[in-house]
């Protein structure tokens, strides 16, 4: 998943979204910061949103159950992986991955999983920390390899 397509995908989804929430067009096009006319023309498919819209409706949004449809649990761990190509820092606590992931390599105390609607990895830590996250599996596995052996000496 790319920006290209995860702005055609939140274009696509936008009427969606503010159907799910209850709002007026009018409503929808005040809370994203955008004019009604703008709105209208990305729910008809005429436009689609810029990569900036795309990014405040998946905060804005991010308990949507559109959006999770779509992105899975976490749109915005998506789109931060998306926006910097990958996230290589122990980050926020998950819930493991029971549901919204497979497990594709352990090593050591990491294991490297993969989620089952954006397709992207992540590796977490024995306490299911995230240390990083991409969407290019070779570097996930390159760098799960890497942390395992980091921490082999602790």
């Amino acid at each position: 998943m790319n920006q290209v397509e995860t702005i055609h995908l939140i274009s696509n989804k936008l009427k969606l979204i503010r159907i799910e929430y209850n709002y007026t067009q009018d409503k929808m096009a005040e809370i994203l910061g955008i004019s009604k006319k703008t709105l209208v023309q990305i729910e008809k498919g005429r436009n689609s949103a810029s990569w900036t819209l795309t990014v405040a409706a998946c905060a804005l949004f991010r308990e949507s159950e559109i959006l999770t449809s779509v992105l899975g649990p976490d749109p915005l761990e998506v789109i931060e992986t998306i926006a910097h190509e990958k996230i290589d820092s122990p980050k926020d606590k998950t819930m493991g991955g029971k549901v919204w992931w497979k497990e594709v390599e352990v090593s050591g105390k990491f294991r490297l999983q993969q989620n089952v609607i954006s397709q992207h990895f992540r590796i977490l830590d024995d306490f299911d920390f995230r240390w990083y996250s991409s969407f290019n599996r070779e570097d996930a596995v390159q760098r799960i390899i890497e942390l395992s052996n980091d921490r082999k000496g602790e």
